[in-house]
């Protein structure tokens, strides 16, 4: 991947985070971008997001968001100037919690009778 497409990841990362930040802030509280991958013809982009919440909050949180692509693309072209502003696809990021739980195993691997209870 090429330096300029680290740093446009970067920016579109930062600029989304801002924008929901701003516009949408009681609606965004649990919504974290964690990583934007754009395409090298930056015609597409892949948004990654991790949601806070069970998984009927969550499902309910990633179709808000989706409904609003189409706003915070036209926001975003207004912040940024690209020759192509991309097409977003927001995917669920669940990075976070196979991490937990990755930790809870090792936990139970090294402390195997306190993690029974005994």
């Amino acid at each position: 991947m090429s330096n300029r497409t680290l740093r446009v990841n970067e920016l579109i990362q930062r600029e989304i985070s801002a924008i929901l930040r701003q516009r949408h802030q009681s609606e965004s509280v649990a919504v974290t971008i964690t990583e934007v991958r754009v395409a090298p013809d930056l015609r597409d982009a892949r948004v990654f997001v991790s949601i806070v919440g069970d998984a009927e909050g969550i499902e309910k949180k990633l179709r808000w968001l989706r409904a609003r692509a189409r706003e915070i693309r036209q926001e975003l072209g207004k912040r940024i100037v690209l020759k192509y502003m991309p097409r977003f696809t927001y995917v669920l990021d669940d990075s976070a919690i196979r991490g937990s739980r990755i930790l809870l195993l090792l936990d139970e691997v090294e402390h195997p009778k306190k993690a029974r209870g005994e």
